[in-house]
């Protein structure tokens, strides 16, 4: 099996093997949440369950502008980061998620816990919060999340209370 890994000697990534990572193209964004998109990168590319075979997808922190404008990578399992006031992404998933965790007025990790429709969206009302959602999402959600997204059962692995 043949995969596109992103490097710099294969610019051309084949969006079947992604995990789109979102953060918005502002300012904002770009100061608060695109590190948080890179450690949940990190994390991602450090998971490897036992039963995977083949190549885990690869994570890939861009733009919403460039996601939005890329049909092929808006039919992937998609993580958004960041208040829907500054990443379009977000914007568009809070009003079609359900809401897996809420802190009212400070942050909220919206996806589908039955992990059929594989997008979620992680938003707090400042830098901290966002963080904060972002951390719980990896503790409870992230796993049962990746398996879904290779085709694994998740059953066994559901979010802790």
């Amino acid at each position: 099996m043949s995969t596109h890994l992103p490097n710099a000697s294969n610019p051309d990534l084949d969006p079947q093997h992604l995990i789109p990572i979102v953060v918005g193209a502002h300012l904002r964004a770009e100061v608060g949440d695109r590190p948080l998109g890179n450690t949940l990168h990190r994390k991602i590319l450090s998971w490897r369950p036992e039963d995977l075979e083949g190549e885990p997808l690869v994570p890939l922190v861009l733009t919403d502008l460039w996601y939005l404008n890329a049909r092929e990578l808006m039919e992937r399992p998609t993580i958004s980061i960041g208040h829907p006031e500054v990443n379009a992404v977000s914007a568009y998933f809070a009003n079609r998620l359900p809401a897996a965790f809420v802190i009212q007025g400070v942050l909220q990790v919206q996806l589908d816990v039955e992990y059929i429709t594989l997008q979620a969206c992680i938003w707090g009302v400042d830098r901290q919060s966002t963080a904060s959602g972002v951390s719980l999402f990896t503790e409870r959600y992230l796993e049962p999340f990746l398996l879904a997204a290779h085709g694994l059962p998740t059953e066994s692995r559901q979010p802790r209370p």
